[in-house]
């Protein structure tokens, strides 16, 4: 077989594959910081003798300021040279992983997180954008699966490896075993990454900044509050309703622009719309459910943390097996037969979690989530991938932006929903505190199945969430073939 030569944007010859590998290196280790503190919150509670709602803001705040960093993606891609816009974000991540590591109070440690924050928010799309970019459409989906494997494996072993560390070291490993891996990689990009996008000077429009940064963040914002506050909160609605107010302004200024700052026309993309919803539905599906089940495992079972992690890791791993291979199945059967069965299984791993008692064998619940994550495999590159080959390649950067931001904004919108409803079927079937001096034994037993209700009556929502996913699949076209790579195989 003849070796392919492939050229960068300046006609140079280079390596697609270390190319690739460092890109996907580098994005492990930003994605992986999403998930990691998940299990050292009470540590850090102790550690600087703080409250929950406190501590909570280095995931919400991180959550934050990714999820407005994304829009802002698109332009910096179509701005800056690739090669230094990577090496750019992943130095950013280093210098705000280098201050969470040395962080001697909390207000530190969140400026810290904020900061990688930023960086994680760049490197993620620009990683997508690159992908999608040197390979032609007929071998995108194996890129994608590589680049899956990245994206799906490093936020599910978060909480099983945060769990480890906490247990036999110092909260601060979790950052300073972060920091080798960002110098790594960052000193890689100097040698394997290329410039392969076009770039184009484009002014900065800076009132899409504005509407962008305030729309996303406050409705962001309004949901992540939603688990601690409920629906009803002044906060909650106040920032739900600034979030949609502002993000129909960016919109509507994004449309009447001539060279808009997002462009939102991606949608005028049938194939792209329908992916876009799907893996939204997928996100809804999977996070509000990964959140919902370790509190049932250690709540209800009594496991700690980080066997509460160890119990979910073989579906992790299941994801991470299965990204580059059903990226391999996309490139030779399309995208719709893949996303139906995916969903399907999907479903069939979630609707058994409507009967949770408290003694579901754990082997149970190990098998399910692995059949969950299997499912999620088989559906968020593929589609994603065949949602992003139907746009043309000047639009790919605007499409990995739109549909990241959806995702993100689909995550809270989920997590929100789930944990509400968790919370609102518990305290309806709370037994009353009366019972709780007059008779304690069957006060216990009331308030496990109030729990156990709460968890239920959340499976019920997730079970929805993945009906409504199987319906969209069938949506998704067979086909697969999109432009032609730029630069690509000469």
């Amino acid at each position: 077989m003849a070796k392919e030569q492939t050229l960068d944007a300046n006609g140079k010859p280079y390596n697609r594959g270390l190319l690739l590998a460092t890109v996907i290196v580098g994005t492990f280790a930003t994605v992986l910081t999403q998930t990691i503190l998940a299990t050292a919150f009470p540590t850090l509670m102790k550690a600087f003798d703080i409250s929950t709602s406190t501590v909570q803001w280095l995931t919400t705040g991180f959550l934050l300021v990714n999820g407005i960093m994304i829009p802002i993606s698109a332009w910096l891609i179509n701005r800056f040279s690739s090669k230094y816009l990577y090496i750019g974000a992943m130095t950013i991540f280093l210098i705000g992983t280098v201050i969470c590591w040395q962080a001697p109070n909390f207000a530190t440690l969140l400026i810290g997180r904020l900061i990688e924050a930023v960086g994680v928010g760049l490197s993620m799309p620009l990683m997508q954008t690159i992908a999608l970019a040197i390979f032609p459409p007929e071998r995108r989906g194996a890129a994608m699966g590589a680049a899956g494997l990245a994206i799906g494996l490093a936020p599910a072993i978060g909480p099983t490896l945060s769990g480890w560390v906490i247990d036999n070291y110092n909260w601060r490993m979790l950052f300073g075993m972060i920091l080798p891996i960002a110098i790594i990689v960052i000193v890689a990009s100097f040698f394997t990454l290329r410039k392969v996008l076009d770039t184009r000077r484009e002014k900065l429009d800076i009132l899409s900044v504005v509407l962008s940064t305030i729309g996303f963040g406050s409705l962001l914002y309004g949901f992540s509050e939603v688990g601690d506050k409920g629906w009803g909160d002044m906060i909650v609605i106040g920032g739900l309703v600034i979030g949609v107010v502002f993000i129909a302004l960016f919109a509507w200024r994004q449309l009447t622009m001539e060279k808009p700052f997002l462009e939102l026309r991606v949608f005028k993309t049938p194939a792209f719309t329908v992916a876009t919803v799907l893996s939204s539905v997928v996100m809804m599906a999977m996070v509000g459910a990964e959140m919902v089940l370790p509190l049932y495992i250690q709540n209800v079972r009594g496991e700690s943390a980080f066997h509460s992690g160890l119990i979910l890791l073989p579906g992790a791993l299941m994801m991470g097996v299965m990204s580059p291979i059903t990226g391999q199945l996309f490139d030779r059967l399309g995208a719709r037969r893949l996303a139906i069965t995916g969903m399907l299984l999907l479903t069939i791993g979630t609707i058994p979690f409507i009967g949770l008692t408290k003694s579901t064998p754990l082997a149970t619940i190990i098998v399910l989530y692995a059949v969950r994550m299997f499912g999620i495999a088989m559906v968020m590159m593929p589609v994603t991938t065949a949602g992003m080959n139907a746009l043309s390649l000047d639009l790919i950067s605007h499409g990995t932006a739109v549909n990241n931001t959806i995702r993100q904004v689909a995550s809270s919108v989920g997590t929100a929903i789930l944990i509400s409803v968790l919370s609102n079927a518990t305290k309806a079937q709370m037994p009353s505190k009366h019972v709780l001096h007059t008779l304690p034994l069957h006060y216990k037993t009331g308030a496990i199945n109030a729990v156990l209700s709460g968890y239920h009556a959340a499976f019920i929502v997730a079970s929805i969430f993945c009906i409504i996913g199987v319906i969209v699949t069938f949506f998704v076209k067979k086909t697969t073939q999109g432009p032609k790579v730029a630069g690509g195989d000469q």
